[in-house]
């Protein structure tokens, strides 16, 4: 059999890949499902049985059995559609994998429903797919998927190399093979993008792949290098993710003070959605930065009071600190230290408590009454968590919020098939793994059931040191306002919420391990 469905929800899959979607419901659009057409269940029943090597047919069987793409964001709300859904699928096709048991489609198409729907039941048809047909392409990239969702990275990436091998004219698999890598070895991965903007010129994969080369580039020059040639090879206004690479290039050029480049990016962006906005930020602070060339800081404090801070832009703690500096220069310490405080209450970095000593010595205020200040903004906002008292996955007892009195407790909301989860975790794993587990807890809440059966071979395989515990999407949202994955909180010695939707990736490690200490 050729390869089937190439290249299916491609997109879907380089956003959770890619860590940078976080998954939510409120993102989804929930269709009621459509009443199950029983006689439409038998004709697809029996063309199947008919054509059993016809991967159409398998498609609208499956469909026709309530098994349809939105079924497991409704899970939640159509647990028994979706219960019935699966029982049929897993009886059916227990059936006719054994009656057809040298059919490929056959496997392919229970496999591939399971899947879409990050079921673990999804490997072991996959994987017969591959023994009857060892170059379809999709089916080993469905695998690779897969085998990041049981933690076995490895596996995954020698997957995708099989599926870039297997059809070499998908850019998708070749991607995503080179992502692999993105993390662990920058040079080959920087030595497949350039194959990949090679072998196919006009493609967003491609785009894709000088985006992620950007943003893992450390040195500023050679960062901007990579954003223009992005801009040039891949036009913004045709590629979705030379687009999102934009405001990188825009976050570059304000951080080495090319103002004139960021305000002409911006310019040539105005028709998208936000960078009118982005503009006239770069406008004023080159302005604000010409007054300050010139010592005219009190004109330049008074600007940036009125300045409108860009939602998009990573420069916002710099102008932060910028309009700390200024107060400072104009004569109001005191207003400088208030803005610092605001900041570092809320997301704490080493930059900003040095900055916090210094004007707080200029106005006369010790570390203790710093600590006070600090604390009574934090307390605020800070509020009891749920007392909860949660299944484990090691064991048949469970664990409360009781139990971890006197410790800080770190609690992500996760689940095996959230790629952005995955992402994060190694993060997570290095601040902790400084703190004696006495001292701090650290769980992992996976909010899909259905998921289960990942969790504790997932955990064996990457080796996180995170507790799992079990609860369910809804419950995730009922109790702690959760809406999406990965959301994090970070709680205080006796229970209370005091840091809230945080995301820790290789650039902040250290504001969660400040985070840590200050509850400590």
């Amino acid at each position: 059999m050729k390869q089937l469905n190439k290249g299916l929800n491609i997109i879907l899959i380089f956003i959770i890949i890619s860590g940078t979607f976080t998954f939510s419901f409120a993102q989804q659009t929930n269709k009621i499902p459509a009443p199950i057409d029983w006689n439409a269940v038998a004709d697809w029943k029996l063309k199947v049985e008919a054509h059993p090597d016809s991967l159409s047919y398998h498609t609208g069987y499956i469909k026709s059995i309530g098994w349809d793409g939105n079924l497991f964001i409704l899970e939640r709300d159509y647990k028994s559609r979706y219960d019935s859904a699966e029982a049929m699928m897993d009886n059916q096709y227990m059936i006719w994998a054994s009656k057809y048991a040298t059919v490929p489609a056959v496997h392919y198409a229970i496999g591939s429903a399971f899947y879409e729907h990050e079921s673990p039941k999804a490997t072991a048809y996959l994987k017969k797919v591959i023994e009857l047909d060892a170059k379809n392409a999709d089916a080993l990239f469905k695998l690779s998927i897969d085998a990041e969702r049981w933690g076995n990275n490895k596996v995954a990436s020698e997957y995708m190399r099989l599926a870039s091998e297997a059809d070499p004219a998908n850019p998708a698999y070749l991607f995503y093979y080179a992502s692999n890598f993105r993390k662990t070895n920058l040079d080959f991965y920087r030595k497949q993008v350039e194959e990949l903007v090679k072998l196919f010129p006009a493609h967003e994969r491609a785009a894709q792949g000088l985006y992620w080369l950007a943003y893992e580039t450390k040195e500023r020059e050679n960062k901007i290098k990579i954003y223009e040639e992005l801009r040039s090879k891949f036009p913004p206004e045709k590629f979705s993710w030379s687009e999102s690479g934009m405001y990188g290039l825009f976050d570059q050029y304000l951080f080495s003070q090319q103002f004139e480049k960021a305000n002409g990016l911006a310019q040539s962006m105005s028709a998208k959605k936000g960078w009118n906005e982005m503009q006239i930020f770069a406008q004023s602070i080159s302005t604000i930065q010409k007054h300050i060339d010139g010592g005219k800081y009190k004109i330049a404090y008074d600007s940036i009071l009125k300045l409108k801070l860009a939602r998009f832009s990573s420069f916002q703690e710099k102008v932060v600190i910028l309009e700390a500096e200024l107060a400072d220069k104009t004569g109001n310490s005191v207003a400088g230290y208030e803005k610092i405080l605001q900041k570092h209450a809320k997301d704490p970095t080493d930059e900003l408590a040095r900055l916090l000593k210094v004007y707080s010595g200029k106005i006369g205020k010790d570390e203790r009454a710093v600590t006070n200040d600090l604390w009574a903004i934090r307390n605020k906002t800070k509020k009891p968590a749920y007392p909860f008292e949660l299944g484990q996955y090691t064991s048949n007892t469970t664990l409360s919020l009781s139990d971890l009195k006197g410790k800080v407790v770190l609690v992500t909301f996760w689940f095996p098939g959230c790629g952005p989860c995955r992402a994060e975790f190694p993060h997570f794993e290095n601040v902790v793994k400084k703190y004696d587990k006495k001292k701090v807890a650290y769980l992992g809440i996976n909010v899909f059931p259905n998921q289960d059966d990942y969790v504790l071979p997932f955990m064996k395989a990457t080796k996180y040191s995170f507790t799992p515990l079990k609860a369910t999407s809804v419950w995730a949202e009922k109790h702690f306002g959760v809406r999406g994955q990965p959301t994090n909180f970070l709680l205080d010695k006796e229970g209370n919420i005091v840091f809230a939707n945080f995301r820790t990736d290789q650039n902040n490690e250290r504001t969660l391990e400040i985070m840590i200490d200050s509850l400590l």
